[in-house]
């Protein structure tokens, strides 16, 4: 027990480093088609903070192996985290990451900042390297208000990662996914600096229908089934996930919208 290290990952690492994604041993040969891949999230800078949206269906070849996994989740009380590609790999590389930044917390009495957060994260995205040329690639999208921004017109900030681990800053909007390129030409349209989390929220859904709209991997909203995107804001005030009702209303809204002109 060390007790001076406030990083999880390195706590476990010393104590037992198997239970780490990337330390599991795995067999010979590609292994990309032995479990369920997610996609497509997007994320949105406002003039308030950040939005992060992200479909609900995962497959696994040419199969929906599910059609309501959650793919974005509070980091912490000001950050969001979406995760695209090996879905369990993924959940589990996130819950890692929460505990991560509720154990530095803990241990420094202070909050990390969203700069620290972000390069936690892509320290254990490079840790899950050796499965992700193997197949198992995990990649996610980090987003958050920052406390101390050092301009207060960009308090919402995004950050995007390669599966090696690179952390890039991203300005405005961002996403990732077998959806995002269609997701981001959609926002690359609409987007505009200082748009409110309101509108945001729209501009999320309607770029995740367009990514769905030419990305098989990517679902679109499940009218029959309600089945829509998950929707989470990071402002001043701490995280917030809309509600089953907010979201069917912007969802629904939409979809009725489409109807009347396909092509948005």
């Amino acid at each position: 027990m060390n007790v001076g290290t406030s990083s999880f990952t390195q706590f476990l690492t010393q104590a037992s480093p198997e239970l780490l994604p990337g330390r599991r041993p795995l067999p010979p040969g590609m292994a990309a088609d032995l479990a369920p891949h997610g996609t497509t999230i997007v994320a949105i800078a406002t003039a308030e903070g950040v939005v992060m949206a992200g479909d609900r269906r995962a497959t696994m070849g040419n199969l929906i192996a599910s059609r309501d996994i959650e793919k974005v989740h509070p980091a912490d009380s000001y950050s969001l985290i979406g995760i695209a590609g090996t879905a369990g790999i993924g959940i589990e590389l996130m819950r890692l990451f929460q505990v991560e930044l509720e154990h530095y917390e803990k241990i420094e009495g202070i909050m990390l900042s969203l700069d620290g957060k972000a390069n936690r994260l892509a320290g254990m995205v490079r840790g899950n390297l050796g499965a992700a040329m193997q197949g198992l690639a995990v990649v996610p999208l980090f987003a958050g208000y920052d406390l101390s921004p050092a301009d207060s017109s960009r308090a919402g900030r995004i950050f995007s990662f390669d599966v090696a681990g690179g952390l890039y800053e991203e300005t405005g909007y961002d996403s990732i996914g077998s959806g995002s390129l269609f997701a981001k030409a959609a926002l690359k349209k609409k987007y505009r600096p200082g748009v409110s989390t309101e509108d945001a929220i729209r501009l999320a859904v309607e770029a995740l229908y367009d990514a769905a709209d030419d990305d098989t991997a990517t679902g679109g909203p499940d009218v029959t089934r309600k089945i829509y995107p998950v929707v989470m804001t990071a402002t001043a005030q701490g995280t917030h996930r809309l509600t089953e009702e907010q979201i069917t209303a912007v969802a629904e809204s939409v979809v009725a919208g489409r109807m009347e002109n396909p092509g948005g």
